[in-house]
């Protein structure tokens, strides 16, 4: 299953939280990390979570990312694990966000046509990982997160799609929080 098929169950979810709360059995366990400065080159659109927009424009940009052959277009990869990047929040999670899917790279030097550079800076992130019904345990991981309690920094999240979900549906979640 693709992202672009998730995308629109996330967005499905996104919907319908207030209305389907996640059980206290399903909550998750993350680990907090750390992680260092990441540069992420790829394309972006400006979209919000309103049942208006998040359901069309999402699947459309995961669409596009596929179709258009982008991964192979991102100059300097560090890998092909794609990088599904939510950040340049106008407040929180319930209003409007840039929706960025790309790859992390080793230079923002040479940005193509199209595309945009993002910068995350080192921070201290809740990393969740996503496991079990693809895409269901993505779309429980974020429901979790917006129920949660964290004290979110909103400097930038995202997904991580890599070899975890290649072979298994793994997804990591990475949420900014401060300490």
């Amino acid at each position: 299953m693709t992202p672009k098929y998730f995308a629109s169950f996330l967005t499905l979810a996104i919907c319908s939280i207030s209305a389907n709360p996640i059980p206290k059995a399903a909550m998750q366990e993350y680990t907090k990390v750390q992680k260092p400065l990441m540069q992420i080159i790829g394309i972006a659109c400006r979209t919000s979570n309103d049942p208006d927009r998040g359901p069309v424009e999402i699947p459309a940009h995961w669409g596009k990312f596929y179709s258009e052959n982008i991964l192979s277009q991102i100059p300097n990869r560090i890998s092909n694990d794609v990088i599904a990047l939510y950040c340049d929040y106008e407040s929180d999670y319930t209003k409007p966000y840039s929706f960025v899917i790309g790859c992390e790279v080793s230079s923002i030097e040479s940005i193509p046509d199209g595309m945009v550079a993002k910068v995350l800076p080192a921070a201290t992130f809740a990393k969740y990982s996503a496991k079990g019904d693809f895409p269901q345990s993505v779309i429980d991981t974020w429901m979790h997160i917006w129920q949660s309690d964290h004290n979110r920094s909103y400097i930038g999240d995202y997904e991580v799609y890599g070899e975890k979900f290649s072979s298994s549906k793994e997804v990591d979640v990475l949420l900014a929080i401060t300490e």
